[in-house]
């Protein structure tokens, strides 16, 4: 069944007849890679997991905003996204920051003078290549990091990471051309070979 059977007709299994385990394969298909995504804008690996949970609870609560005209994968990130940002907000909100720790908090740089990040996620990463790549990729302008995890990681095309991202194509790719320039000059300073197309 987990194999088989698309992310759509698993929604739809779950909405028309309250199929739990339906929705128990979606989780188990996307909580992870939603998690980490939406890690990239919250920086917290723990808030990450909240907010993917809160994303799928949306998800369950009905049809009513998903209209299948684009992947149920692609709607499902744009939801993420969406909660990420409201949570960023409140809690600009609520800690009435400085405009200096807001862009800090925001910026997605990383959290010691080496370029490493000081979070669980890095346990993800068990191999070394991966993590080698993902530390480069933690020095790239947060958007040029998000659309390349979009279409290289999550293998999303340019128009659902667009939706994703609320960006037009053109922007998307404009982005990724960027973002593939700029990790390539970082993987060859840090003498790591590792082929992007």
């Amino acid at each position: 069944m987990t194999n088989l059977v698309t992310d759509e007709e698993l929604y739809s299994r779950f909405l028309d007849n309250r199929d739990e385990d339906a929705l128990l394969v979606l989780i188990t298909r996307h909580k992870e890679s939603l998690m980490l995504f939406i890690n990239g804008f919250v920086r917290d690996i723990d808030r990450a997991e909240e907010l993917a949970l809160d994303t799928f609870s949306e998800v369950a609560a009905g049809p009513t905003l998903f209209s299948g005209g684009s992947s149920f994968k692609t709607w499902l990130f744009a939801i993420g996204r969406n909660l990420a940002l409201k949570s960023i907000n409140k809690s600009k909100r609520l800690f009435a920051r400085s405009i200096e720790e807001i862009n800090e908090f925001t910026d997605g740089e990383p959290t010691d003078q080496f370029g490493h990040y000081d979070s669980p996620e890095m346990e993800l990463l068990k191999d070394e290549q991966n993590r080698k790549l993902y530390e480069a990729m933690s020095l790239l302008n947060p958007e040029y990091r998000r659309i390349l995890v979009l279409l290289y990681f999550e293998d999303m095309t340019r128009e659902e990471a667009a939706a994703v991202m609320g960006k037009s194509k053109k922007q998307v790719y404009n982005l990724a051309e960027r973002g593939r320039k700029a990790l390539k000059e970082i993987l060859v300073k840090t003498g790591f070979e590792y082929d992007i197309h």
